[in-house]
């Protein structure tokens, strides 16, 4: 009979063992439901978080191409009017260069002919002396003439 006890009693200790490891597992079988459950709640935010992060990186991607755009348009704008200036540029210098052509000649022909300005001055200087001389001369010879009708 012993060995039918201690059948007995060994059989009890496995089916306790067997309880207790089913409890065991129930229990944590539940923890790891809870927690697929949690982690199922988190993924679930996650997805309504990103979908909402989605259309606001959709949006701000649109707003960025628009803007893009406009710099674009502006930055061609900016070009032309860098183009005009540009220009405006050339042709004040083309015509400063003119201006300094223009009084080069002026200034080359001016002492060429200051020579014969000088001349011509000096002609002229001898000119008008000699026609005061003149005048002076016939006023000279008038006066006689009026002084012997008067006699």
């Amino acid at each position: 009979m012993d060995w039918a006890i201690l059948l007995y009693i060994s059989a009890l200790i496995a089916a306790v063992a067997f309880a207790v490891l089913v409890i065991f597992l129930v229990r944590t079988l539940r923890s790891a439901n809870r927690t697929l459950e949690h982690t199922a709640n988190t993924v679930a935010n996650l997805e309504k978080q990103l979908n909402g992060i989605t259309s606001e990186t959709e949006q701000l991607l649109h707003k960025t191409n628009q803007l893009a755009d406009d710099i674009q348009q502006k930055t061609e704008s900016v070009n032309t009017l860098f183009t005009s200036v540009k220009d405006l540029g050339q042709s004040v210098t083309q015509f400063n260069q003119s201006i300094r052509q223009v009084s080069n000649t002026v200034s080359s022909h001016t002492v060429d002919q200051s020579e014969n300005i000088a001349k011509a001055v000096n002609w002229g200087t001898t000119a008008l002396d000699l026609y005061t001389k003149f005048k002076l001369r016939k006023q000279h010879l008038n006066e006689p003439i009026k002084t012997q009708g008067g006699n």
